[in-house]
């Protein structure tokens, strides 16, 4: 699975103070490294930080203290310029609540990224393409999200995170308004892109569905990481 000597996304002594009141730390020391090709789930209970580190790890919100490194890329040392265009070529996002723009059809969602990265309309096209295909939704992807059930909206928000095939994946709740049925053919489209595209995910979630994929399981607890462990519990 690992194809790089080291980790290819790790954060390092990374803490997040919100001075609201009395003050909170949403995380506190955390560590973790994350090889090529993982599939790591981060297991906690509501509040307990990991949405606040996806976030971190992604580059949308910057540490109180402490270090995320992708691919040998030290991000405190980047300005939001550099910060952006690695979001945008090196990390996929996938959101609880999709975020597609409304105005764009589903292809123009999925090609969104590559167009901003600077990717040529035929690159977007092929790429958009494939994608659409994989997740059985080329008949509809002039339709805009409002024509899309939530199941298909989630599935174009996925094609949207892999468009630029980024070196690391990161899904917050990614089933939580999902059913069950729906659920599963999520979880199933990550285990295949990881698999055939070696693409690094790293999943927040409640779904213990979800463990059944893992390679890593991290749980969290008052933002600190409690336990690391396989899928069958044994610590690593």
């Amino acid at each position: 699975m690992n194809k790089r000597t080291g980790p290819i996304i790790s954060c390092h002594e990374i803490s997040k103070f919100y001075p609201v009141g009395d003050g909170l730390f949403a995380l506190r020391d955390v560590e973790l490294e994350v090889p090529e090709g993982a599939f790591v789930v981060i297991m906690g209970p509501s509040g307990s930080g990991k949405t606040t580190l996806l976030n971190i790890l992604g580059g949308i919100d910057r540490p109180t203290h402490g270090e995320v490194i992708l691919k040998g890329r030290k991000f405190s040392r980047l300005s939001e310029d550099d910060l952006a265009m690695l979001r945008r070529t090196e990390i996929g996002m996938v959101f609880q609540f999709f975020n597609l723009f409304p105005e764009l059809t589903a292809v123009e969602n999925i090609g969104l990224p590559m167009r901003l990265a600077g990717y040529d309309d035929d690159a977007i096209t092929q790429r958009t393409t494939e994608l659409l295909e994989a997740v059985r939704l080329l008949d509809r992807m002039k339709h805009y999200p409002s024509e899309l059930s939530g199941g298909e909206q989630q599935r174009v928000a996925i094609c949207r995170a892999l468009a630029t095939r980024p070196a690391v994946v990161l899904a917050d709740e990614p089933t939580g308004n999902l059913d069950s049925a729906r659920s599963r053919e999520i979880m199933g489209l990550f285990a295949k892109f990881n698999k055939e595209e070696n693409q690094t995910f790293i999943i927040a979630s409640h779904d213990r569905s979800f463990l059944e994929y893992a390679d890593i399981v991290v749980r969290i607890v008052d933002g600190e990481i409690a336990e690391r462990s396989d899928r069958h519990g044994t610590l690593i």
